[in-house]
């Protein structure tokens, strides 16, 4: 489990560890700065389209990307959408903040291989996967804020990225004892480090200053009944398609403890077997559509 009880000693000592890890990295915990400046003006009160058209278009490799995601199969606009302009109207600021952040997380993710069990490569492909099957769940379920989802979704497993760049030695040594007693990734993470890939994802959230439902994302999609039932909805989602994904065996599929969703998680969300089972059929081709829309070319 990736939260003990406050106020025990093993939560200070996991507090100290997770802020230890955090002021280690670097890259990692700074977006691009033309992503925070993105982020900032969608969050201003004040800021209309032509701001954030302003911002884009002074990164052409970004408005390129933006715009092979407006124009992929995920969002099925009818006709090319040739300008930012035209994509902020169609899309909203907030979506068109959601796609550039999805861009720049792409990025992070080309550490390559660590290890004989683990590629930086192949947990993006397992991500990619995961917000593709938050995306046909949020559909499912008629759940709000579609482009949001999918992120979320894309960014569950940050925290390992963090353990990547700032505990190496551990994080190899996780692999080994995941690989020795056959545990899962948690796990290992718990005895190796003394936290875990959930405490530090939400911790670099929360360092993004990304919304709520995105630390809760990152913090509890291995245990999402821990949360209330007003913050679980989201990490629900994505804990179901993190399992389907490693159903699926796309990927890197080792933090995944088990195969089988949690019966209380298919009552929060309301989901039969026979709609995740229909998940699982279209995920390949939703996979496929999420890879080709962030894949590094430029345009569509």
């Amino acid at each position: 489990m990736s939260q003990v009880t406050s106020g025990t000693g093993a939560d200070v000592d996991r507090k100290q560890i997770v802020a230890k890890v955090m002021g280690d990295i670097s890259h990692i915990a700074t977006l691009p700065e033309i992503t925070i400046k993105i982020i900032e003006t969608v969050e201003d009160p004040d800021a209309c389209a032509e701001d954030l058209h302003k911002i884009i278009a002074n990164d052409p490799a970004l408005c390129a990307r933006v715009l092979k995601v407006v124009n992929s199969a995920f969002y099925g606009l009818p006709g090319q959408i040739g300008s930012i302009n035209r994509a902020i109207v169609l899309l909203g600021l907030n979506a068109v903040k959601n796609i550039a952040i999805a861009a720049s997380l792409a990025k992070l993710f080309r550490g390559g291989k660590l290890c004989d069990s683990f590629n930086a490569r192949d947990l993006w492909n397992h991500s990619t996967a995961v917000a593709a099957g938050v995306k046909l769940l949020t559909e499912r379920l008629k759940v709000s804020m579609l482009d949001e989802s999918f992120l979320a979704g894309l960014m569950h497993d940050i925290g390992i990225m963090v353990e990547m760049q700032a505990i190496q030695p551990k994080l190899i040594e996780v692999f080994d004892v995941m690989a020795e007693k056959n545990i899962p990734m948690v796990e290992a993470e718990e005895q190796v480090i003394g936290a875990n890939h959930q405490d530090f994802g939400r911790a670099l959230a929360e360092k993004w200053k990304f919304p709520a439902s995105f630390s809760f994302v990152a913090g509890f999609h291995h245990d999402p009944m821990q949360l209330s039932h007003e913050q679980r909805a989201l990490p629900c989602i994505v804990h179901v398609a993190d399992i389907l994904a490693a159903r699926m065996k796309i990927g890197f599929t080792g933090t995944v403890s088990s195969l089988e969703i949690d019966p209380e998680v298919l009552d929060e969300l309301q989901l039969t077997e026979s709609v995740i089972q229909q998940i699982l059929d279209d995920l390949p081709e939703a996979h496929q559509v999420a890879e080709q829309m962030l894949s590094p070319g430029a345009a569509a």
